[in-house]
């Protein structure tokens, strides 16, 4: 928590899904209601109904440090510092940090993120903005600030298990989740809804819309005890030496930085 009260916090939900009828649509308004009656002030960035450019590139920049090649983070910073960020950018980056809470919401595609929202993190998360090389991980510059991913998935939730056919669901979500943490957002332990998917018989689809509508009420209630979601863990600079590698007898908190080989 950051010590404000409840009525004045704010929260940001940014979804990327084409369709604004799909379940993840249905889970962001779920998201509206509940933080909503919480006190909350809650803004929403639907990135397709925007028409958000995922792309970075030199043609969103007016002003270029160097036109002989286009270093990104340079002329993010170089933006930032001139105040001249893309308007789409700055729109976004201004929602990002006046919320207390940021929820992205998604459904996994290719084992990852939709390219929409992977754009609109490689933009508006922008060097200079959010982070620094000084000025990252448990030292980021949106520390202070809450962030969770809901995320939902076509499979069934045994083949994300640790051993599934599908890949361990923590080691999926680890690269957005450490994104987030590394711009110094403390993350809480995501919402995951498995099964979402068509059914093609009527007792599959009755099935469906009852696991749909459980998951529902299960969002629902996590976001109304939201201040009891606990937060992940990460290893932070104290825990690494001078190589960047974790110091002896320091745990890893995740199977992509662990103590052991």
């Amino acid at each position: 928590m950051t010590g404000k009260d409840v009525a004045a916090m704010r929260a940001l939900i940014v979804v990327a899904h084409p369709d604004p009828g799909s379940f993840n649509a249905q889970l962001a308004s779920v998201a509206v209601q509940a933080l909503e009656s919480s006190g909350y002030q809650v803004d929403v960035s639907d990135l397709y109904a925007l028409d958000f450019d995922a792309r970075e590139g030199p043609w969103h920049y007016r002003a270029r440090d160097r036109t002989d090649v286009f270093d990104v983070q340079a002329e993010q910073r170089s933006a930032a510092r001139r105040a001249t960020l893309p308007p789409d950018v700055q729109r976004e980056l201004d929602k990002v940090m006046r919320s207390d809470l940021l929820i992205l919401q998604y459904p996994t595609w290719w084992f990852s993120v939709p390219a929409i929202l992977k754009g609109w993190v490689d933009r508006v998360l922008a060097y200079g903005t959010t982070y620094t090389s000084e000025r990252r991980y448990d030292r980021g510059m949106l520390g202070g600030k809450r962030a969770m991913l809901s995320v939902t998935f076509g499979g069934a939730e045994s083949t994300f298990a640790h051993n599934g056919r599908n890949g361990d669901v923590e080691l999926l979500l680890w690269p957005m989740q450490m994104t987030l943490f590394y711009v110094g957002y403390q993350v809480l332990t995501p919402f995951t809804a498995f099964g979402i998917a068509g059914a093609s018989t009527d007792s599959g689809k009755a099935a469906l819309t009852e696991r749909l509508e459980r998951y529902k009420t299960l969002y629902r209630e996590r976001l109304l005890t939201i201040d009891r979601v606990p937060a992940l863990k990460f290893n932070g600079w104290a825990d690494w030496d001078e190589s960047g590698r974790l110091k002896p007898g320091v745990p890893g908190y995740s199977k992509f930085m662990r103590a052991d080989p």
